[in-house]
């Protein structure tokens, strides 16, 4: 990342601490806080029995479900639903679980990201990785997000962040017209009701579920329990990604569009999509160090990171930013891309640990990483040397 990129980066990351500083402390977030502790714990120790009352709730509320041992058993399925539908555009929402997977790069065809962070990314095409997980332009001042947006979409719009927002709006609306396919994330997933829990501010996930066909992809880590367990999550997520104790839409989805106004008659394919596919993800999770798989991706670790701050989104691995994301990289690839995230850039110093809401020792769990990626021959060349000097002249100079 460029210099000046990293100080708007950092004027960012200084406005997510002021927001989220005023409410974080209160007795109410405290409780949530220690609560979904409790949720995330619970789910990791009950996996295997949640997914399995999922699965049942999914087929009850209609939903289909498939499973995607990898990335590319994910893509594939992916693959197969579009030639179902011969889609040549889709809407896809924010999702760091389809940025794990690579689909952008994956499908030749136009796929449209509806989140305004991610489609001026889309728009700069070059060095376009997100570098938070709730802001990913973060690090582009406006008068750089004019230049994008003006020389990709061909217009001439003002350094005014309100019409760049309806110039992209605009485009995006455009493109989106004939779309009969969407795709999003998901935020949690509750294993007794079986609902898919999104949050958003922009209203971007309601225009993605209204196509034909609607496809979810998650990680088995996002199921929780209840639906109560799952609004906890995300308002959690919520008030240390943003400051704001709710987002402006929360979108709970149990099944297709349907209707039941006629005869009380259902019907399906009313508004919303008249199929809901969710594609469960392991791609490693099984494997995965528990606490790992805690995570709410609110990224306030980063934001408190010195090396996230110093270095920007070379510490981390695709979507996954910082040193939970080096640590994820290890079972989602291999030691090889563990070590080249920036295994060896961590500080240890802990501060990501003390300010994230669940407490996840990343800096333990690096320093664990870095003795399997020294047994498996990935270290940093002068700690070889260091080695050498000490085994052949006692000393490490």
């Amino acid at each position: 990342m460029k210099n000046s990129e990293l100080e708007t980066m950092r004027k960012s990351f200084d406005t997510v601490k002021r927001r989220s500083s005023s409410i974080k402390d209160l007795p109410s977030i405290k409780r949530l806080t220690s609560r979904v502790r409790e949720i995330k714990k619970y789910s990791f120790d009950n996996k295997d029995e949640l997914l399995n009352q999922v699965l049942e709730s999914f087929k009850r509320n209609d939903i289909e479900y498939k499973f995607a041992q990898t990335s590319q058993d994910a893509l594939n399925i992916i693959d197969e639903l579009i030639d179902e539908y011969d889609a040549k555009v889709i809407a896809k929402a924010k999702s760091n679980t389809l940025g794990e997977i690579g689909l952008k790069d994956h499908l030749d065809i136009d796929v449209v990201e509806t989140d305004l962070g991610d489609r001026i990314l889309q728009l700069k095409k070059e060095d376009n990785k997100p570098v938070h997980p709730t802001g990913p332009a973060s690090h582009l001042n406006v008068c750089e997000i004019t230049s994008i947006v003006n020389e990709s979409l061909d217009d001439d719009v003002s350094a005014e962040p309100t019409e760049i927002m309806k110039a992209v709006r605009r485009d995006v609306l455009k493109r989106l017209e004939s779309a009969r396919v969407g795709i999003s994330g998901a935020n949690a997933i509750a294993s007794e009701e079986g609902s898919i829990v999104m949050v958003h501010n922009e209203g971007n996930i309601s225009i993605v579920s209204l196509k034909d066909l609607h496809i979810i992809v998650a990680g088995i880590d996002k199921i929780v329990p209840t639906l109560e367990d799952a609004i906890s999550v995300v308002k959690l997520e919520t008030v240390f990604a943003t400051g704001s104790f709710v987002t402006s839409y929360m979108n709970v989805v149990s099944g297709p569009s349907k209707t039941a106004d006629i005869e009380k008659k259902l019907i399906k394919n009313m508004y919303g999509a008249e199929r809901v596919v969710v594609i469960l993800l392991d791609n490693g999770r099984s494997d995965a160090i528990e606490e790992c798989l805690y995570c709410i991706g609110c990224g306030n670790c980063i934001v408190h990171c010195p090396v996230y701050n110093a270095v920007g989104n070379e510490f981390g691995f695709n979507n996954y930013l910082g040193g939970r994301g080096v640590a994820m990289s290890k079972f989602i690839e291999d030691d090889e891309t563990c070590f080249d995230s920036g295994l060896y850039m961590c500080t240890l110093c802990g501060l990501c640990t003390l300010n994230c809401p669940l407490a996840i020792p990343t800096n333990e769990i690096i320093e664990n990483m870095r003795k399997l990626s020294a047994d498996a021959g990935f270290y940093p060349k002068a700690h070889y040397n260091i080695k050498e000097n000490v085994s052949k002249r006692d000393s490490p100079y």
